[in-house]
């Protein structure tokens, strides 16, 4: 910690420089959890320097996604929660990259406080190492800024940057997909992270209800909302090594009928089985509770899928196999047909 560093001026107008470098010394076990080869620096340089494995790799082809945790913080700051947000954040990113086919290499991630109470920020980190570490990728570095009358003292904002690899040829595009392909899907654990500006207002959140026991969830509302992300990286990753995949698409704001058409070629479109995906009573309450129509639902949440691969049809069983063998229990959730409609419910 650096002791000769501090504003007395600086901290009156709401800065605590001091407060900064307590969180950085409270977050270094958490990123060291996350060290992988390729790792050159440690957190705390101007920059964070990562040194990538091209052996093998005819045409390395860098990957980048970036994304945020969005009004499920909201949750978080309700339950004075913040371990599993940074979760989501690393999910959100490595999630999208991995759909090209791409390992992820390294994160960084950007947290803006109210006020810098080291032990949140430490927290908060500790959940984006986790993440981290679920999708095998290094936390390298980020930012912590204080900025008092931007955000409410208890609040903050949570980002993040993710860059990943794959080698030209193999980069997943949809260019080979074509009508008989199988869409396979991949269950998510909840919500995720997206959609909660209609969730907050569907359940009206508030200190209350947020900590109501709600039978059919098997727990509290607060605590069904703020389950994190799941990290897909490993299972696909794993299956890649296994079977040709035609093309992937991860299932975030604007549900199916957004995210699936970004995968598909122009004449093609999903047909969706809707009775093979696992129900997550959490989505059949918000139905219920806002008397939704069905159609929105699957234009707004992802409705118990994470992720939406293609693959040929005779390749399924071994997809299934080798997902299953990766943890991740799997299922046929449609297919590839002719037409413009870009998503079909049946």
């Amino acid at each position: 910690m650096n002791k000769n560093s501090y504003s007395d001026r600086y901290k009156e107008a709401g800065v605590d420089v001091t407060a900064g470098y307590k969180a950085v010394e409270l977050m270094k076990s958490h990123v060291a959890r996350t060290q992988i080869p390729g790792v050159v620096s440690g957190i705390g340089g101007f920059g964070g320097l990562f040194q990538p494995n091209l052996c093998g790799m005819k045409e390395p082809v860098l990957v980048s996604g970036t994304d945020g945790v969005g009004t499920k913080l909201k949750i978080a700051f309700l339950l004075d929660k913040h371990d599993t947000v940074g979760i989501d954040c690393v999910a959100m990113c490595a999630n999208d990259v991995v759909c090209c086919g791409a390992k992820p290499l390294f994160f960084l991630d950007y947290v803006a406080v109210g006020k810098n109470v080291p032990e949140k920020v430490a927290a908060i980190v500790s959940g984006v190492a986790e993440g981290c570490v679920q999708s095998g990728c290094a936390l390298i570095g980020g930012e912590t800024a204080e900025m008092p009358g931007f955000y409410p003292v208890d609040e903050y904002d949570l980002a993040g940057f993710c860059v990943g690899i794959v080698d030209r040829e193999k980069i997943v595009d949809g260019s080979k997909l074509e009508a008989g392909d199988a869409l396979i899907g991949l269950p998510s654990s909840g919500v995720h992270s997206n959609g909660f500006s209609l969730v907050r207002k569907l359940f009206a959140i508030d200190e209350e209800n947020v900590r109501l026991y709600v039978p059919e969830l098997g727990g509290t509302l607060g605590e069904t909302l703020l389950t994190p992300t799941k990290l897909y990286v490993k299972p696909v990753l794993a299956l890649l090594e296994r079977c040709e995949v035609k093309a992937i698409s991860h299932i975030t704001g604007g549900g199916f009928f957004e995210n699936i058409p970004r995968m598909l070629k122009n004449g093609l479109t999903a047909k969706i089985d809707t009775a093979s995906i696992p129900k997550l009573p959490i989505f059949d309450l918000m139905q219920k509770t806002g008397a939704i129509p069905t159609r929105e639902m699957y234009n707004t949440f992802n409705m118990g899928v994470g992720m939406c691969i293609a693959v040929a049809k005779d390749r399924v069983d071994t997809a299934l196999a080798a997902l299953k063998e990766a943890g991740t229990d799997a299922f046929v959730m449609g297919e590839v047909v002719p037409g413009e409609e870009g998503v079909v419910l049946c």
